[in-house]
């Protein structure tokens, strides 16, 4: 079991790593054949949740793929409370997604259609299987939940603060905003409309995490935990 998801972990690690660097490449391509801003454009691709989600996915993938066959028994916590961030960030990735983009249309051209699905449906889908079913997983406290949000937390921050200052790589204007209901201008009922989906997000992440966390507390690599062990990981 362990050599086999060792194998799926390297193979979705290499399968989520080529869907970044398609995207980026043909984002940059697109770019520069337009004049436009190729550095503006760095700083804007990685300031999508989505792809930072993604990065942090291929980085558990990879660490993951390497502990199932350096390591015996169970993660280190370390291992368990990053893997954890990254599932709750993913699946998050695909709730929003799916609720509130699927049908917004994609630049053609510049939109790689496979590395969009793989991006916000097969890595975040993975992900939570590879939770669920995995060897290697610790039980975590529920305090974990809230080590989950800090990183949401700041990037809602960041976004806020810097799309009014950001600006579009080819046209030149700003402000630029990753998502457009993140964006007051374009929002039905402007900020009113923007803290609605903040709070909305907020809820979907703690959720997923909250959810995370509880798996991890009562199952272990899709097996009940003994009730001894249930007990303890309910310590907070």
């Amino acid at each position: 079991m362990r050599i086999g998801f060792a194998v799926l972990r390297a193979v979705f690690f290499l399968l989520t790593l080529a869907a970044i660097i398609a995207q980026f490449t043909t984002s940059v391509r697109s770019i520069g054949d337009r004049g436009g801003n190729v550095a503006g454009l760095v700083a804007n691709f990685f300031s999508f949740f989505t792809i930072d989600s993604n990065v942090l996915g291929v980085v558990v993938l990879g660490i993951g793929a390497v502990l199932l066959i350096v390591r015996k028994g169970d993660d280190p916590g370390w291992f368990t409370g990053l893997r954890a961030a990254s599932v709750t960030y993913l699946v998050t990735t695909g709730v929003v997604y799916n609720l509130l983009l699927r049908n917004i249309s994609l630049a053609q051209g510049t939109t790689v259609g496979w590395s969009n699905e793989v991006l916000h449906v097969i890595a975040p889908a993975y992900l939570l299987i590879d939770w669920l079913f995995a060897p290697g997983r610790t039980p975590l406290r529920l305090r974990a939940v809230w080590g989950i949000a800090v990183f949401p937390i700041l990037w809602a921050v960041y976004t806020l603060i810097r799309a009014p200052f950001a600006a579009d790589p080819v046209s030149g204007k700003s402000p630029w905003y990753p998502y457009p209901f993140l964006n007051p201008q374009t929002s039905p009922n402007g900020y009113l409309s923007v803290a609605f989906y903040v709070v909305l997000i907020a809820v979907v992440i703690l959720a997923a995490g909250y959810g995370v966390v509880w798996i991890s507390r009562r199952w272990r690599g899709g097996r009940p935990l003994p009730d001894a062990a249930a007990a303890a990981a309910g310590v907070s």
